[in-house]
């Protein structure tokens, strides 16, 4: 059930990000978070910075985090580096 939610949640984070492209992104950004002593880094691209960030936020946390309550506790805690740039 757990792999289940997860799948749901990762599905949700990559409609974000096509969808983020397709609005004519015009800002990426880099987010690395650690939850429960894991890591991940991921990237993504928004029409402003702060969707962005949340994206990329969103999807790294879906790597390391497992299941919903989980994925939400990681979101809710601050990147360990996050670097955005124009484009």
């Amino acid at each position: 059930m757990k792999f289940l939610i997860g799948a749901v949640i990762a599905a949700a984070a990559v409609f974000l990000l096509y969808r983020a492209t397709l609005a004519g992104a015009g800002v990426t950004c880099e987010a690395c978070v650690r939850f429960e002593g894991r890591e991940a880094c991921k990237s993504a691209a928004g029409p402003d910075r702060l969707a962005a960030e949340r994206a990329a936020v969103m999807t790294a946390c879906a790597l390391v985090s497992g299941g919903v309550t989980d994925t939400i506790a990681c979101q809710g805690i601050s990147p360990v580096s996050l670097r955005c740039s124009e484009r």
